[in-house]
């Protein structure tokens, strides 16, 4: 044995065991951790395997001596009758409390019962039953459209081909998870090592390329499993249902022939939740498959009802995520890029690190004021996590690892992409550039709004026009859009002469305007179209409105100090000046509407609160007109509410207004009233 590489390796384990010690009591006593498992679990095996090397180091009182899951295509696109919505995540326990809140309030109980179900780590799969039989089997997608899986799904022993019950609703949509479990996992693994085939990473990506498998016999090789979570119903008769709550259709679908949950379970209030939280994230480690959190849900189906939806998800359901997966490695670099809206987000360029699942090179570190707070600097060992198993972030430095004074970083005085001013207004976590006219990063998103029906209203020019106009270099600014001529038009894709010559027509149009769409149409970062028309009401000119201090706009009614600094920030900026200057010089002309003071109009004074569906126009539609009458409308019912709109469905709300005696208007009514009103 040589005695300098011992001399070397007695130092190094002695060297691993005081980290290793540290580190345990970091984790165990200080409940501090400053390291990822993964991290810990590397030092382990480095002194592992020196003890192995050398025996004659191996000490009883060594960590070794007390301690020990490392762990596509030619499919028919099916578009979902029902889109397959994702789920809002919460993270912290904040979070959770406030959707509880959102929900109480909009319900106006003081307490819900909800379910709780684990959140399964594998892939949504939409199940149509048609006279008791599996007739289709479509991924989710893009949550509209997704792919026929029909053959493979039907490999599954856990999908029964046909329902247990001839009374079962006709048709009938099954939705769930399909997913592996660890042992079979590792068991697949295991034969496609001894096959000498390519592994999967995990029991996620081992399922989705198995559903995938052109040939189903393969698929039918592999231990894929299957969860139900909800059901549709999409014709109603005496027994067609499948309940009123989310338990009893989950109770109902086990004896369709579906697994569900037997983890599913119901608990009234937020504490509940949270207290379900945890046994679960307890028994995590001990199931035979993953889950990534778990999902409250409102149980009763009426309450969900009222609820609704947001665009991309339900009102009436969370998935509360467990602390994500984190891994170890070194920030080179600190760069910024420019959003569409102009919001500048610095970006960590890190040395490829494997987390999660995949590998990382960057992650977010969303603003400023979260690099201070976290004391994050170029060329630090920093912990990355995959937020949500989606972003990567960065979490924290590792301090103790800094090999040398590290400068902070800081954000540049001008943008990146277009030179102007960088905006960072006090008390705002986010920085943006102020070129909001001249900037590339901003350009497509500017000129659309600029476009926009209540803005300048010039007709035809859509996103798919300018995008071909962008990215042709046909136009840079607002300003260019005046210069066009029908022959450079029709010689965009699908434009033709006659499309040209109506473009052009629509941009004479919209060359003389109100000056309160003008500055709406500018995109000054939070004047909307009410703010726009109280500083055209007040100033009356652009020129002055250009001149304005920001005492003197905090004054306005609708402005307010935060939207002040933001104009004076805006007409600050040479660019944007002179791009004012290019519209004024190509014919672009404002003038000053004769429009109500807000106290003056038809419905100033009145509140109305709107509830259920509305066919003939939708609720954000109904609301915006009601507002331009000069109503309030709001999310609850008092005594001093003028009126209940009640559509189909109505709620809670609806109830509410008959207890405290409130007029309450159908949908017919609510068109007389505009009719009087608008007229």
């Amino acid at each position: 044995m040589n005695d300098a590489n011992s001399d070397e390796a007695e130092k190094r384990v002695h060297e691993l065991r005081e980290e290793i010690a540290g580190h345990n009591y970091r984790y165990y006593v200080l409940a501090d951790p400053r390291v990822p498992d993964a991290e810990y679990d590397r030092l382990m095996r480095e002194l592992e395997a020196l003890e192995e090397a050398y025996p004659e180091l191996v000490d009883p009182d060594s960590p070794t001596q007390r301690v020990g899951a490392r762990a596509a295509e030619g499919f028919a696109t099916v578009e979902h009758e029902v889109p397959m919505l994702s789920l809002g995540n919460a993270f912290e326990t904040e979070e959770v409390e406030a959707f509880d809140r959102r929900v109480r309030d909009t319900l106006d109980i003081d307490r819900v019962v909800y379910t709780g179900e684990p959140k399964l780590d594998g892939l949504a799969i939409s199940l149509r039953y048609e006279r008791g039989r599996l007739v289709r089997a479509a991924t989710r997608g893009d949550g509209r459209t997704g792919e026929d899986v029909t053959a493979n799904v039907r490999t599954i022993r856990a999908v029964p081909l046909k329902l247990r019950s001839p009374d079962a609703p006709d048709p009938l949509e099954v939705r769930g998870e399909i997913y592996m479990t660890r042992s079979g996992f590792t068991e697949l693994n295991r034969g496609l090592e001894a096959e000498d085939q390519k592994t999967f990473v995990n029991p996620r990506n081992a399922a989705a390329g198995s559903l995938r498998q052109l040939d189903p016999k393969v698929t039918a090789r592999r231990p894929l499993r299957f969860f139900a979570y909800s059901a549709i119903v999409y014709r109603q008769g005496s027994d067609a249902g499948l309940g009123d709550s989310q338990l009893e259709s989950l109770d109902r679908l086990a004896a369709l022939g579906f697994p569900v949950s037997s983890m599913a379970t119901r608990r009234a209030g937020v504490e509940a939740l949270l207290k379900f939280y945890r046994e679960v994230q307890e028994e995590r480690a001990e199931l035979d498959f993953d889950i990534d959190g778990v999902v409250y849900k409102v149980d009763d189906f009426d309450q969900q009802r009222e609820l609704g939806y947001v665009s991309r998800s339900p009102r009436w359901a969370l998935a509360h995520k467990f602390p994500a997966e984190e891994e170890m490695t070194r920030l080179e670099r600190i760069e910024v890029q420019v959003g569409r809206t102009g919001k500048l987000t610095p970006v960590a360029r890190l040395d490829p690190v494997f987390v999660g699942g995949v590998t990382v090179t960057n992650a977010t570190l969303h603003n400023l004021d979260e690099i201070r707070r976290k004391d994050v600097r170029e060329g630090d060992w920093v912990i990355v996590r995959r937020a949500g198993d989606v972003i990567p972030e960065v979490v924290r430095p590792i301090v103790e690892k800094r090999e040398k004074m590290l400068p902070e970083w800081e954000l540049p005085e001008r943008c990146p992409e277009c030179g102007s001013h960088v905006e960072q207004v006090e008390g705002q976590a986010d920085a943006r550039c102020s070129g909001g006219l001249v900037c590339p990063a901003q350009r497509k998103r500017a000129l659309e709004h600029f476009a926009s029906r209540n803005a300048m209203d010039i007709d035809g020019l859509g996103t798919k026009i300018i995008d071909q106009l962008v990215e042709n270099e046909l136009v840079d600014d607002p300003a260019d859009l005046y210069r066009l001529d029908a022959e450079t038009l029709a010689g965009l894709e699908r434009m033709g002469e006659k499309s040209a010559a109506n473009l052009v027509h629509a941009l004479e149009a919209s060359r003389k305007v109100p000056l309160s769409r003008m500055l709406f149409a500018l995109g000054i970062r939070e004047v909307g179209e009410v703010s726009a028309a109280a500083l055209a009401r007040h100033f009356r000119d652009l020129d002055a409105l250009m001149e304005a201090d920001v005492e003197t706009l905090e004054s306005i009614r609708d402005v307010g100090p935060v939207v002040a600094r933001h104009i004076r920030e805006f007409f600050d900026e040479p660019r944007n000046r002179r791009v004012i200057e290019r519209l004024l010089e190509s014919g672009v002309e404002w003038y000053v509407e004769q429009v109500a003071e807000p106290e003056q109009q038809p419905l100033a004074g009145c509140t109305y609160v709107l509830t259920g569906s509305l066919e003939g126009l939708t609720r954000p539609q109904a609301k915006q007109r009601l507002e331009a009458l000069g109503a309030r409308v709001t999310g609850s019912v008092s005594k001093n509410t003028t009126a209940v709109i009640a559509g189909e469905e109505a709620g809670s709300k609806l109830e509410k207004a008959r207890e405290l005696g409130v007029e309450v208007l159908d949908e017919a009514a609510l068109q007389k009233l505009f009719s009087a009103k608008e007229g």
